[in-house]
């Protein structure tokens, strides 16, 4: 009998006992034959070998809320002199060996040793693009932060760095994470997995980031589906300041809809949360999918003018790129 390796908890209405789901929304599994007819019919769109970054320094801590784009999911939240991470991935390839898979085309917006002291680490999920085990394992040699993330990805954590710090919850759990901010698992339409044997045995999810300077909303990977779980956030957590949303890895759409969304879908998530401001992560620094790399920035342009939203309000970030929330202002 098949048994869950990181995670042994009561069935629930997204856990059935072996594996999470994804309760109302299509099926995420993908067969092998649909990766093959991806990889054979599919054509992936050429992407140049590396794109130039100006990297930059932080601030050791700042009194608003300032978001700091490093690279694809990895993010640096200031807040109120909290500093927190999303998703660390330093690494040159996010793959589960250092001499395959994906590249990296833009080097992280921040190097790894200028960082500021790292309080609080917001882990999505297990993919490697999300969960790097060197960077983890750097971070927490230099800095030792409280790691949160959904369940089940704290037994892997701790396989990883034996005495890390780590707070797991199920969504909707809300986590205190120091100096009076709060983070809140909420829910995705993703899926999990290390390896063959360990689909969907590990939670995924985004979070609500609380903070006295302001809300913060970091999506991790999820697909669209109704848009009900945006509206449920905004409605049990509240309108976030700021909405770090993917735009990108989302070609072909047959393929890939169920998991991730596309710049139209980032737009209307925005809506749905009423997020005062939004930051497009996710895009031009792996290629995992077949779109073309600039494609994401130009096809949200098109989105947001279509509906009216002023394109200053949904900035697709670069890697160095910083938002002062509290301002409404971008450098770089």
């Amino acid at each position: 009998m098949a048994k869950n390796k990181y995670y042994t908890g009561s069935p629930s209405d997204h856990f059935d006992g072996l594996r999470f789901f994804n309760p109302g929304h299509p099926n995420t599994d993908r067969s092998l034959g649909d990766v093959l007819r991806w990889r054979m019919k599919e054509k992936a769109s050429p992407w140049p070998a590396s794109v130039p970054v100006r990297q930059v320094v932080p601030e050791t801590r700042v009194d608003g809320l300032r978001v700091t784009m490093v690279g694809h999911a990895t993010l640096l939240i200031q807040s109120a002199s909290l500093n927190v991470l999303t998703d660390p991935v330093w690494s040159e390839r996010c793959s589960p060996v250092s001499f395959a898979g994906p590249r990296r085309v833009m080097q992280p917006g921040i190097a790894l040793d200028k960082l500021p002291p790292i309080d609080v680490v917001l882990l999505s999920h297990n993919h490697y693009d999300h969960l790097d085990a060197d960077t983890l394992r750097r971070l927490h040699a230099a800095h030792k932060p409280l790691i949160v993330t959904p369940l089940g990805n704290d037994t892997i954590i701790r396989n990883l760095i034996p005495d890390a710090r780590v707070a797991t919850g199920d969504w909707w759990d809300t986590l205190p994470v120091g100096d009076g901010a709060e983070a809140t698992i909420v829910p995705a339409y993703h899926w999990s997995a290390r390896g063959t044997g360990d689909k969907r045995m590990a939670l995924w999810g985004g979070f609500m980031l609380r903070t006295p300077a302001g809300l913060a909303y970091f999506a991790g990977d999820t697909g669209y589906g109704s848009g009900e779980i945006f509206r449920q956030m905004r409605q049990r957590v509240g309108a976030p300041d700021v909405a770090l949303i993917p735009i990108g890895a989302y070609a072909p759409r047959w393929f890939m809809r169920d998991q991730h969304i596309d710049p139209e879908e980032a737009v209307r998530i925005t809506e749905d949360l009423q997020a005062r401001q939004a930051i497009g992560i996710h895009w031009g620094v792996f290629q995992l999918t077949d779109e073309e790399r600039e494609e994401p920035v130009r096809l949200l342009h098109e989105h947001l003018k279509r509906r009216g939203i002023d394109a200053s309000r949904f900035h697709a970030a670069d890697p160095g790129d910083s938002v002062d929330v509290a301002m409404s202002a971008m450098h770089g």
